[in-house]
């Protein structure tokens, strides 16, 4: 009898750590595992606001995905996924196609614009690797012009579209670096200006008013200014033009205001919203028992405030490990499958060098304290991706 071939699409946060526990729950004679990913590399999203600004190196955010799995006991594809073709049980690649007896679905997220006019077109995103060094070069390239071109105000003004996490934790790093750039340009501090847009009636919304206010003033101190309750209407090759009429000239627009599913699984024909599928809740999709959705295409209802939790690193982490429980019981015969509950450990937001705020537990947390838990989190998950090893390889070791 021929081993069941497990397909896992997409290595980022789910994808990756469904690899990784497949890899420790299943032997080697159990299943046929592949991974699919575009790159030869995983990376930390969670981390990619600081290569963005240029406070971090963007070879610190990527792992070789060889580093991580046994490439002996789980083929490696590195190959862009075209299209999923559900009920023929096969995954198109840009060059070739695979076919499987279990999918598992971790394509990440695509950018939701809202239907902002010319935003597609002309914002930059928080996206990959590539997106991100693009965002630093840009901004960099933008402040060398400044003194050759007419001391042109646009140039060095920096629009942030959406102030939710990534949105704030982005304007913290720049607040550490325009300094550095000013002093590198020679441009005065004050002429330089970093704006962060809201259409929400806060930043932050939903997160802890005593946090958010300690985050705002914090910001705001170190040169960012807020535009709250404050739609942007359109955006195009000068900026952005606010629901208000107003327009703000800059060169550099870079939008973080949410994201939606991957467009292939709303192609491939599944009900989605937003792109996410509201899976059973043993993570497998409603109608096909054998394919499974984890990380920020699983749509999972908090039946307390009966809302999506956001799609974060945290759920997919946890989704992968009852996932590959789940599989190996399919695997081993069939049995009770595991119901998926998260189980919300905390969340913090960096405000730049150490600086962040957060809630751990019941445990308001700022400053440097909630800093130094923000690089906790960050080794940990390093070291459930690779162990200790990993977390001296990659992992931001020095807390204070």
């Amino acid at each position: 009898m021929s081993k069941p071939k497990i397909l896992i699409i997409g290595g980022g946060y789910g994808g990756m750590m469904s690899a990784v526990r497949l890899e420790k729950e299943l032997g080697l004679n159990n299943a046929e595992i592949t991974l699919v990913n575009k790159h030869n590399y995983h990376y930390q999203t969670t981390w990619l606001h600081e290569n963005a600004a240029g406070t971090l190196h963007h070879d610190r955010t990527r792992i070789m995905i060889d580093d991580i799995i046994d490439t002996n006991k789980i083929n490696f594809v590195q190959d862009t996924v075209v299209e999923i073709k559900k009920d023929e049980k096969r995954v198109i690649l840009q060059n070739g196609e695979l076919t499987y007896d279990y999918l598992v679905i971790a394509l990440g997220s695509d950018p939701e614009t809202f239907g902002i006019q010319g935003l597609k077109e002309n914002a930059m995103s928080i996206r990959s690797i590539n997106s991100v060094r693009e965002i630093r070069e840009h901004i960099d390239y933008n402040f060398a012009r400044y003194n050759n071109e007419g001391q042109k105000q646009e140039l060095i003004n920096i629009v942030v579209g959406g102030a939710g996490f990534t949105g704030i934790e982005f304007v913290g790093e720049l607040a550490d670096r325009v300094p550095e750039l000013c002093k590198e340009y020679d441009i005065p501090r004050e002429k330089v200006r970093i704006i962060n847009i809201e259409a929400a009636p806060n930043v932050l919304p939903g997160f802890d008013e005593e946090l958010v206010e300690y985050a705002i003033n914090n910001l705001e101190r170190r040169g960012v200014e807020f535009l709250v309750n404050t739609p942007i209407k359109e955006c195009n090759e000068d900026g952005v033009l606010l629901a208000s009429g107003e327009e703000i000239k800059a060169a550099t627009v870079v939008w973080t205001g949410g994201v939606r599913g991957n467009h292939l699984v709303e192609e491939a024909g599944f009900e989605t919203m937003r792109g996410r599928v509201k899976v059973d809740k043993d993570l497998r999709m409603p109608g096909y028992e054998y394919i499974f959705v984890v990380g920020d295409c699983a749509l999972i209802i908090n039946e307390e405030i009966n809302r999506p939790y956001p799609p974060t690193a945290q759920i997919a982490i946890q989704q992968a490990y009852t996932l590959a429980r789940n599989l190996k019981t399919l695997i081993n015969g069939g049995g009770k499958m595991e119901e998926f509950t998260f189980d919300n450990k905390g969340t913090v937001a960096s405000l730049g060098k150490g600086e962040a705020i957060g809630v751990v537990g019941n445990k308001k947390l700022f400053g440097s304290t909630a800093s130094a838990m923000k690089k906790v989190i960050d080794n940990r998950y390093l070291f459930l991706l690779g162990g200790v090893p990993m977390v001296v390889k990659k992992g931001k070791l020095k807390l204070f």
